[in-house]
């Protein structure tokens, strides 16, 4: 199988290269990455060695991508992820829908033309935030949780967000070009006969993940704590008491070995939520509570202004994808951070590097 990754020597890309090169199912791999993300040029040799054949291309350019040699399928592993992307002062809102939604456009006109398939690594981000936003919650063992005495949305239950959950604006321009670029690729499938996978993540974490606030959240506390760098919680009381479920990106290979051989499905089987699910939800609380115990006491000080886009509880249910695939993560949440714990420990430096503000 000739595999494509987009955003090859970004975090997720160059983590599933390195789990597919290793995995022996014998893929040729190849990727492509522009390289404007600081850090991602520290991926490149390891890579190489691997085997994965790197091009320099911005999926932005069709110059660029009509150079890249014809793939079996194409995983797009490329975006600005932040939610706060184009209103945050470093990257303008056309230049987020130009990487995000333009570029897959880009892909999927290169997918017609090799007639190769096509997998969209989407997020939970597509789905709207007033009803999320304004969810009544309860706080326990330092973390929220959907309170016990409410009819909650539809699409919602204790185990998490449902693909059924609804998807109206508002959900953050990031959020909006994930979700126009799912409907494009579903589109593009059905037009041209291409097999496409829209597989909604949770938040992707694992180690070498570039740490900002906004993005790669577990590498940034777990470094800035390991240094005594300042950290706060934001909003919601200034507690930190907001969960996420959190997932390793080398988790999503064994589904996306069962999607390169599925036969042709329906829309409803071609999307689905792949995440970590409650066992991996915690809170920025119980995750200070995991570095004290590892690396000593680190204060952390309260703001409770509110951010834009912030929601008090974020966990995807991935029962879709269990019942389909037989899919479940493998990596315990707490393995990951073991494995962030290490590598900030080995490389002192990595949020000077990966996050310069």
């Amino acid at each position: 199988m000739r595999i494509l990754l987009s955003g090859a020597c970004g975090f997720v890309g160059s983590s599933l290269a390195r789990a597919f090169a290793q995995g022996g199912a014998g893929h040729q791999l190849c990727g492509f990455d522009n390289f404007i993300r600081p850090g991602s040029e520290s991926n490149r040799s390891e890579l190489a060695r691997l085997g994965v054949k790197l091009f320099h291309a911005d999926l932005r350019s069709t110059s660029d991508l009509d150079a890249l040699p014809p793939c079996d399928w194409v995983i797009d592993a490329a975006a600005n992820p932040s939610v706060l992307a184009g209103l945050d002062g470093r990257t303008s809102s056309r230049q987020l829908v130009e990487h995000n939604l333009a570029g897959t456009v880009n892909l999927l006109e290169y997918c017609k033309l090799h007639r190769a398939g096509f997998i969209l690594l989407s997020t939970s981000r597509v789905y709207s935030i007033p009803p999320l936003a304004s969810l009544p919650v309860e706080v326990a063992n330092n973390a929220f949780r959907p309170a016990s005495d409410v009819r909650l949305p539809s699409g919602l239950s204790p185990a998490g967000i449902d693909e059924t959950f609804a998807t109206t604006a508002p959900i953050s321009l990031y959020g909006a070009t994930k979700l126009a670029s799912e409907a494009l690729a579903l589109e593009y499938g059905e037009a041209f006969g291409l097999p496409v996978f829209v597989n909604r993540c949770g938040v992707l974490a694992g180690a070498g993940q570039f740490g900002r606030p906004d993005q790669g959240i577990l590498a940034y506390w777990i470094n800035s704590y390991l240094r005594r760098r300042a950290l706060r919680y934001i909003g919601f009381g200034g507690q930190g008491h907001q969960v996420r479920d959190f997932l390793h990106p080398r988790d999503l290979v064994s589904l996306l070995e069962q999607q390169f051989a599925a036969p042709k499905l329906g829309a409803d089987e071609r999307l689905a939520n792949i995440s970590g699910g409650l066992p991996s939800a915690l809170s920025l609380r119980q995750l200070s509570d995991w570095c004290a115990e590892k690396f000593g006491p680190h204060p952390v000080t309260a703001d409770p202004a509110p951010r834009p886009f912030d929601v008090p509880w974020m966990v995807l249910d991935h029962a879709r994808a269990a019942g389909q695939w037989k899919w479940r993560p493998q990596t315990a949440v707490r393995d990951i951070f073991d494995e962030i714990a290490a590598h900030a420990l080995a490389h002192p430096g990595w949020l000077d590097l990966s996050a310069p503000f």
